[in-house]
């Protein structure tokens, strides 16, 4: 999961970022609200968390242009301001939504998984592939009922490939869904984990091809019938 943080206070900034890795995100930071929007337009985002108050574009008018191009990204708006209208405002402007300032980091990261899941998977499902079971809410991992214990990189790329159905992702496609841009890896670190994983996953039954690759493109999962 990528998640998009718009925030011009720099150490808000960073501890909501080291708040978001400790569930394995990937973030990314953008300062004020033209960044944002160049951020939103070169990369595929599951989540943004937009401050209100923001230079060069606020977050009221980056919601509103947001909705107006039909991008459907969720969007949790980060506040001091309190009162009813200031929450409509930002609700009218087309948040899913609002958070007042100053806000308790576990009710926030709450609220957060919330909307990724609203946003890509039925809550309390998990995703299910086959015999295989992610839950995203404790990082556990099934094959066959057998339990895989993944390293959090790993779960990313299982839940990624998972979560994409049989559409084939690239290596590139990959680093962007699962690692910050500030520290990308290479492509070759990709090869590793997928070698990884289908190591750990042919431990407890699972076919050599349940991570297909596809020649030139990248990988998806076996299809199953």
């Amino acid at each position: 999961m990528r998640i998009l943080v718009v925030e011009d206070d720099v150490q808000l900034a960073e501890m909501l970022t080291e708040a978001l890795r400790d569930y394995q995100y990937a973030i990314d930071v953008a300062r004020d609200g033209e960044a944002a929007w160049n951020w939103l337009e070169t990369l595929p985002y599951d989540l943004l968390v937009l401050d209100v108050t923001l230079p060069k574009l606020d977050g009221i008018s980056l919601c509103k242009r947001l909705r107006q191009h039909n991008v459907t990204l969720p969007v949790l708006m980060l506040t001091a301001r309190d009162t009813v209208a200031d929450k409509i405002t930002g609700l009218d402007a087309g948040a899913d939504d609002y958070v007042v300032k100053p806000f308790n980091l576990q009710e926030l990261m709450a609220r957060i998984r919330a909307l990724l899941r609203r946003g890509s998977i039925p809550v309390g499902s998990g995703l299910v592939w086959g015999s295989l079971h992610l839950n995203s809410s404790t990082f556990e991992v099934t094959y066959n009922q057998q339990p895989l214990q993944l390293t959090p990189k790993e779960f990313a790329l299982l839940e990624l490939l998972a979560s994409s159905g049989r559409r084939v992702l690239s290596r590139t496609g990959i680093i962007e869904h699962i690692w910050s841009l500030d520290n990308p890896p290479t492509e070759e670190t990709v090869k590793s984990h997928i070698k990884s994983v289908r190591h750990k996953l042919k431990a407890v039954g699972a076919p050599d091809d349940f991570i297909e690759t596809v020649h030139g493109l990248g990988y998806r999962l076996k299809q199953m019938h």
